[in-house]
């Protein structure tokens, strides 16, 4: 099936009730410098509040066409070039009247922030998301990666998930609460920002770093890092809220050795050393540990669990572990595995570029995440232990900081709730830990409740496109996200 680009299709549906016409994709580009008109898509939405399912759609219709232009600036980091997106989407809030700063601590690095005022009388909620995503290879894709093109009904393209399709949601109900003129209790404060999926850089942290005025006297923020899953036929089976996430302690592992020609092997080859490290570590089953995030989240699942003996373990995860066959079922789940461990995966090799060539040093990248809890120097004694050479370093790299959790007794979290049980009656809302990060650790540290939310009924398919091949996301998830997002920051910000 031929992929369009969204934009041309939304532009062509609004223009006439013809069937739209194959339009040239956009060119590399049309976005232009900021100094130059920015192509924008129409608004398809009402100036009063959506009250209508067909409403609703039209504003579905609108963020669809905006995400299409978003996934099309390539902000693949590194190294991110931020920047470009922060200027579109600060010409997307300049058509609503909406002001926005860009923050550039580095050539091209980019921050945008925008508030939208309330009375004062409680504290702002942020919107918080990320504008640089991963690496896509357009070889291992059935389209572009970055076309912003529809096809089988999904938008795909990289970020379409992993966040640029949830920053559109928040985008939209921005441009909702403006453009209704929602009387608002709270200051609601869009914060876009760069280098997240690199887990440091000039983003989160440095605005919170430089610019702590800005954003620390909220009480609420909403990021990436919770889900909705769906089942094979689209039913919604729970709605995860992230409260708690496990910590990055990126590690390398050095082997030196004697260097040479590889026509003449030697004794001590560094790469010799390093696979031997490696498979030591690659072997090692680390301990099983229940936290108390873990064990409620499981026990929560055991309410919709259909097998009673799956069931039963996860309604208590201690005593399952306990019994042999529950322990290789739950640690042949990926997620509840990395929920129940500190995990380790290799990730990079480095030796050397020629191959007659034997180096004097060989490298690997560990990607460790630890369990809330779990102390990094006492993670890093055990692995030196498990390597057991001397002449191999085990060293950290990168980032690294302590678990948060944010409290669930709150006003924004019976907010979700309540979103959730209108769409979905006797939802199961829950707090699922995140195997990853995010930036909501930096808001946590302010005192900042900071939750996960996932706009998107996703399916186990549908979810492996984050940071995979052929990232893509419905357009009827968009349509149902720009609503829920809308009726979740609504019910805590309006007056």
């Amino acid at each position: 099936m031929r992929c369009t680009p969204l934009l041309a299709l939304v532009v062509a549906a609004a223009a006439c009730a013809r069937p739209p016409q194959a339009i040239a994709p956009p060119q590399p580009g049309m976005f232009g410098p900021s100094s130059q008109p920015v192509l924008l898509p129409p608004r398809f939405g009402e100036p009063g509040l959506p009250r209508t399912d067909g409403d609703w759609r039209a504003v579905g219709r609108e963020a669809a066409a905006l995400l299409s232009q978003y996934v099309a600036i390539n902000t693949t980091n590194p190294p991110g070039n931020e920047l470009k997106t922060a200027e579109w989407l600060k010409a997307v809030l300049a058509r609503e009247g909406i002001g926005a700063q860009i923050f550039e601590p580095k050539p091209g690095k980019a921050n945008l922030y925008a508030r939208l005022a309330g009375d004062g009388s409680a504290r702002p909620l942020i919107l918080l998301n990320h504008m640089d995503v991963v690496l896509a290879s357009p070889e291992y894709w059935k389209v572009d990666p970055f076309a912003g093109a529809v096809q089988d009904g999904y938008l795909w393209g990289r970020g379409a998930l992993d966040m640029k399709g949830e920053a559109i949601t928040q985008l939209m109900t921005l441009l909702t609460l403006k453009r209704a003129g929602v009387a608002l209790k709270r200051d609601v404060i869009f914060l876009a920002t760069a280098d997240e999926e690199v887990g440091a850089g000039v983003g989160a942290g440095w605005m919170v770093e430089h610019h702590p005025e800005l954003v620390q006297g909220a009480e609420f923020l909403l990021n990436e890092g919770g889900t909705i899953r769906a089942g094979p036929t689209g039913r919604i089976e729970y709605y995860g809220v992230g409260t708690t996430e496990k910590s990055p302690f990126w590690l390398e592992v050095t082997a030196h050795g004697t260097a040479g020609h590889g026509s003449r092997p030697t004794a001590d080859n560094p790469v010799h050393r390093l696979v031997r490290a490696l498979y030591r570590i690659a072997g090692y089953q680390t301990p099983l540990v229940v936290t108390p995030a873990v064990e409620r989240y499981l026990r929560d699942l055991s309410a919709i669990e259909p097998d009673p003996v799956r069931r039963a373990w996860l309604a208590d995860v201690r005593a399952a572990l306990k019994d042999s066959a529950a322990v290789r079922a739950l640690t042949g789940d990926l997620t509840y595995n990395a929920l129940l461990r500190n995990t380790i995966s290799i990730t990079g090799l480095t030796g050397s570029d020629k191959t007659n060539v034997i180096p004097p040093v060989a490298r690997a990248g560990l990607d460790v995440r630890l369990l809330p809890g779990q102390d990094p120097d006492a993670f890093l004694a055990e692995l030196v232990r498990v390597v057991g050479d001397t002449a191999v370093a085990i060293t950290p790299l990168g980032p690294s900081w302590p678990a948060t959790e944010s409290p669930t007794d709150t006003e924004l979290f019976r907010s979700i709730v309540a979103a959730a049980r209108e769409r979905t009656p006797n939802a199961l809302v829950t707090t699922p830990p995140l195997t990853g990060f995010t930036d909501s650790h930096y808001f946590r540290e302010l005192g900042i409740v900071s939750y996960g939310l996932s706009p998107f009924p996703l399916n186990q398919t549908e979810s492996r496109g984050v940071h995979g091949n052929d990232e893509r996301v419905s357009l009827d998830d968009i349509a149902f996200g720009v609503h829920f997002v809308y009726d979740i920051v609504s019910r805590v910000v309006a007056k």
